[in-house]
């Protein structure tokens, strides 16, 4: 049985990260806005306001997440690449989760999205070897490259769309 918070397994940072599996992430991380649409298009506001898993967030919040997190992200990628190795802040995404933002319409965030996107992708294809290689400290996961984090976030993405569309296919929406 599928774990229903971890649709596409658990986060596994491959050791061996090889510069078809950094485009491929990329490729990942560029793709997750139209997959997002497609993900939520024609869901009504009950089927947006409907938990993807029993306590789990709705589909309008995790919608509202994916910016959140890919914005804290595209900072942090920034920072690592201005600064030597800079602690980076953590921030409460269930709190985020909460405030009153979430219950904004979902096209909010989508459009935000692919803004951000745009520009971090951008980014992200100019890294060079060297770039990948620099490095942030997350407070209470330790060291951080920028490749590893480039994988994090391919398979952030693919983790939250997957909480959606498995929820649909359940719900046979």
């Amino acid at each position: 049985m599928i774990d229903l918070r971890y649709p596409v397994g658990l986060f596994a940072l491959d050791q061996d990260i090889t510069a078809k599996k950094i485009e491929e992430w990329i490729h990942d991380i560029e793709s997750a806005p139209n997959q997002l649409k497609e993900a939520v298009n024609d869901l009504t506001e009950e089927q947006l306001d409907t938990p993807y898993r029993p306590g789990g967030w709705t589909v309008r919040q995790v919608v509202h997440h994916l910016p959140d997190s890919h914005l804290n992200s595209y900072t942090r990628f920034k920072l690592a690449l201005t600064e030597e190795n800079p602690v980076i802040r953590p921030y409460k995404e269930d709190q985020w989760a909460e405030l009153p933002d979430s219950i904004l319409p979902i096209a909010v965030s989508i459009q935000l999205l692919e803004a951000l996107h745009e520009r971090w992708i951008v980014l992200l294809k100019s890294l060079t070897t060297a770039d990948l290689e620099k490095t942030f400290t997350h407070p209470d996961s330790g060291v951080v490259t920028l490749a590893q984090n480039i994988g994090l976030y391919s398979w952030h993405s693919r983790h939250h769309i997957a909480h959606i569309t498995s929820l649909r296919q359940r719900s046979g929406w």
